[in-house]
């Protein structure tokens, strides 16, 4: 029995087909990038960690910036 799978079997997978369903993820994920970040930017006075801020923000995708609406907020208080 042979569980070797190529690169030749990957052909039924039809990007066109899927377009539609992760377009509009992968537009929601950037909007969320951009809207953090100029968050980030505005109140870079009251924010503690920017720098970990913005490398969560931008390397953990789609949850990045929902932890930072959700807890990076609160940890700066204005002045």
């Amino acid at each position: 029995m042979n569980l070797h799978y190529g690169i030749d079997d990957l052909t039924f997978l039809d990007i066109e087909a899927m377009l539609p369903l992760i377009l509009p993820i992968v537009i929601i994920s950037l909007m969320l990038i951009v809207l953090a970040l100029t968050d980030l930017y505005k109140n870079r006075e009251f924010r503690e960690h920017k720098r970990m801020w913005v490398l969560v923000i931008v390397f953990a995708n789609t949850i990045g910036p929902v932890l930072y609406f959700v807890f990076g907020r609160k940890e700066g208080q204005r002045r």
